[in-house]
């Protein structure tokens, strides 16, 4: 490990307990800083109206940290928006948010367009499927850049205990990523942006980031966003701006190999663009599945495309000036 990010680890690492929450209201309103809190959500009427509620309760209701709670749908066709209403948020369909430009199915197209339906000068991205929810989550990653001037972003880590057959949950793999974490993306940061190597959790989609940083960086629309987002923060702003909060247990829905043989691929896409610029000669990815006696293929095309940064947007501009 670089001795730079062995430093970055005693300087930039931090536990959710190094900052009490007086001390983060203390610090938002002598900066008069606003907040907001996003959750990009697809079919997830079993969770996300408890990760609201508790967003709500703890840090809109009883403490005044959290200025709006904004649930962007990017077409669920459950009652996850009728559920995200009702438990308080604001939803906003993805479609309705910059029309001109026709939306794309994927999680990075959701978050982009956030910040055209948000105000907060600090944006907070929560993943709508998490299980017995902590509003640490939020005052982890949020209070360092209230009470830090100089960060810009700031990522979750935590265990992840595996789901078994059964529902119940194991303690095995505490400590480490995710499959396609540990699989894909640690090793190409560590190959390519070893700078990134101290990340924990670098795919994680529980991070906070500062508006003004947000809006210059271009968001891959689907699930290379939280590696591409890294990378070009920290050719944007530098290593020091960047940290990592200890937030606990994330407990969510595991996907199956194929679909994260989709998202590996998706990431990987991502990081080839940043090394090379370069353009694949086929940017898919074929699997198998069994029908009867034969493996039938299926092929994916990979998600190739990205949004530009939200200043370089009519209509974002417009709405910076009025």
């Amino acid at each position: 490990m670089l001795e730079e990010v062995e430093r970055w680890l005693i300087e930039r690492s931090w536990s959710v307990s190094d900052r009490p929450l007086h001390r983060i209201l203390a610090a938002k309103r002598a900066s008069g800083q606003t907040v907001s809190v996003v959750l990009p959500a697809l079919n997830e009427e079993a969770t996300v109206g408890d990760i609201v509620s508790v967003v709500r309760h703890d840090l809109v209701l009883q403490v005044p940290l959290v200025d709006e709670v904004v649930v962007i749908d990017s077409g669920s066709t459950d009652r996850t928006s009728e559920v995200a209403a009702a438990a308080g948020a604001r939803v906003v369909h993805r479609d309705v948010i910059l029309p001109r430009i026709p939306a794309v199915p994927g999680k990075g197209e959701v978050l982009w367009r956030s910040l055209l339906v948000t105000r907060g000068d600090i944006v907070c991205f929560v993943d709508a499927d998490l299980r017995d929810f902590s509003s640490d989550f939020v005052t982890g990653i949020v209070g360092p850049l209230l009470t830090e001037p100089g960060l810009q972003l700031v990522k979750a880590m935590y265990d992840r205990p595996m789901t078994l057959a059964d529902g119940s949950t194991t303690g095995a793999g505490a400590g480490q990523g995710g499959r396609v974490t540990e699989l894909m993306a640690r090793p190409l940061l560590n190959m390519h942006w070893p700078q990134l190597a101290g990340f924990v959790q670098p795919l994680g989609g529980e991070y906070a980031a500062r508006r003004s940083l947000l809006e210059q960086l271009p968001f891959p629309v689907g699930y290379g966003v939280e590696l591409g987002m890294l990378v070009d923060a920290l050719h944007l702003v530098g290593l020091d701006a960047l940290a990592q909060v200890d937030v606990g247990v994330r407990k969510h829905r595991h996907q199956d190999g194929q679909a994260l043989g989709r998202m590996a691929a998706a990431i990987y896409r991502t990081a080839q663009l940043r090394l090379a610029r370069a353009h694949l000669l086929r940017p898919s990815l074929t699997q198998f599945e069994r029908t009867g006696d034969a493996f039938e293929p299926h092929t994916y095309s990979v998600d190739t495309e990205e949004r530009p940064p939200m200043r370089d947007v009519a209509e974002y501009q417009a709405r910076r000036v009025a």
